[in-house]
């Protein structure tokens, strides 16, 4: 099995970056054979969209004639998820949502007649669904009953993943990390960890094989 393993946060020892750790080793125990490929934003951050990638995608004409080297960074990405049978995903919420290096992500792996084709009715994706863990950190509260702060993190990933086809999401909230000390925040981890759902990467390490 293949885990493609991505952390977004600037901070070296950050809440996310232990969450998706941890989510991490939860899947060794189960698949003790697994690879991984990593992604750390923070340590190789992506580029911003370039002008050739996006007069490439400006129109269904341009996209049919590329600028040459405009997708090359595009397709290795897409690949690496292709090959992947499960993505981690460790990011904190910044301002409500997701940091820029994710969105940078996102940017160009959602790209139309490869990974998503338009249709009347939207989006509809052209990847093979697989398990999704994404652990969020937030010095805030955004979900559950002490939520106090909007939360366009969650949907926003639900709506923009689904429409290449990754539908199969999993969300584990570790808020009010500004106000939690070490050990704190280790029983938090452990209770957000407690959900974890591994049937959805079984099937689809099945269906790999």
């Amino acid at each position: 099995m293949n885990i493609l393993h991505i952390d977004c946060s600037p901070r070296p020892e950050s809440h996310s970056r232990q969450l998706s750790a941890a989510i991490v080793e939860k899947l060794f125990e189960v698949a003790p054979g697994a690879s991984i490929s990593r992604r750390d934003f923070a340590a190789a951050p992506l580029p911003h969209a370039a002008p050739d990638y996006a007069t490439t995608l400006s129109s269904p004409a341009t996209l049919a004639a590329p600028l040459s080297g405009a997708l090359d960074l595009s397709e290795v990405l897409i690949r690496e998820v292709e090959a992947a049978d499960v993505i981690v995903i460790g990011t904190p919420m910044h301002n409500l949502t997701v940091p820029s290096v994710l969105k940078a992500w996102i940017d160009q792996i959602l790209r139309a007649g490869r990974t998503f084709m338009s249709t009347p009715a939207g989006k509809m994706g052209m990847l093979r669904d697989r398990a999704v863990f994404i652990g969020i950190a937030s010095g805030g509260v955004f979900t559950g009953d002490r939520a106090n702060q909007p939360d366009f993190l969650t949907p926003y990933l639900s709506a923009v993943l689904g429409s290449i086809g990754l539908k199969t999401l999993q969300f584990f909230p570790l808020q009010a990390t500004a106000f939690l000390d070490r050990d704190q925040a280790t029983l938090a981890r452990e209770k957000a960890l407690a959900r974890i759902d591994l049937t959805a990467m079984a099937r689809a390490h099945v269906r790999r094989l």
